[in-house]
């Protein structure tokens, strides 16, 4: 088997060490794991921003990077999602893309649905909140959305009871979104900002110690939030949690 691993750009430039602990991690599942060394950005903030024709750009140059892999992998549900969903207006008729939107995963999809490992060897000692994040949890189905009267599911918080001395926190409302969005964090910086608090202090209340979640991008905004107030809290890539890091001078 072997795997294409898809970094997110903000990723690559500002959280190395996340992005070290997905290659890790999948590595010590024994999978042959290559980085294409011409991946960009996947679109995602153009799209948001309606500059479709620069996004073909990067949909095509995308799929004939990662065409050849048996899968593609990549740390972000949102990014993920993009290529899965936003790509398709571009390229419908395209055989490569019909094959890659079906094989392309978000890390922890990956685990849970196609490697399925009883055991990730390693040890987090401390009181963790999950943050779901909306395009992980609602786009691509890790989690049971608390709006829908369907049983209860959630792919990463199965991934993390792996995981040894960890205790895993209740929150109130544990599928909010954190009010990031993207662009909507500069359109709409006020309401973003009160969300972002509001799911600090749910944490808080739960007496988490970290917070963590499928997409850094949610954990930067939260993490910015919480270095300007102060809060006791630490933010951490799920695949870090998983991979053992310890917690202390992360981020």
């Amino acid at each position: 088997m072997k795997v294409g691993l898809f970094i997110p750009c903000y990723m690559n430039e500002l959280y190395p060490k996340a992005s070290m602990a997905t290659l890790e991690l999948l590595e010590k599942q024994g999978l042959s794991v290559e980085y294409p060394l011409l991946q960009t950005c996947c679109g995602q903030p153009l799209s948001n921003s309606g500059c479709t024709k620069d996004m073909e750009v990067l949909a095509k140059k995308f799929v004939s990077l990662f065409k050849e892999y048996d899968y593609v992998v990549a740390p972000s549900g949102s990014c993920v999602g993009t290529v899965k969903f936003q790509y398709e207006q571009f390229l419908k008729d395209d055989k490569d893309y019909a094959s890659l939107k079906n094989k392309i995963y978000e890390v922890c999809e990956f685990l849970h649905d196609i490697i399925k490992p009883d055991s990730f060897n390693s040890s987090f000692p401390y009181k963790v909140g999950l943050h779901n994040s909306c395009h992980a949890h609602r786009e691509l189905g890790l989690g049971s959305p608390s709006e829908r009267n369907i049983p209860y599911f959630n792919k990463i918080e199965t991934l993390l009871k792996k995981v040894n001395g960890i205790e895993l926190v209740s929150l109130t409302r544990e599928d909010e979104c954190c009010g990031f969005g993207g662009t909507f964090t500069i359109n709409e910086s006020a309401i973003s900002a009160f969300m972002g608090k509001d799911r600090i202090k749910d944490h808080l209340n739960a007496g988490a110690e970290i917070i963590t979640g499928a997409d850094l991008s949610c954990l930067m905004h939260l993490d910015g939030l919480i270095r300007r107030e102060g809060k006791p809290l630490r933010v951490m890539h799920v695949v870090e949690i998983l991979n053992g890091e310890n917690p202390h001078g992360t981020l």
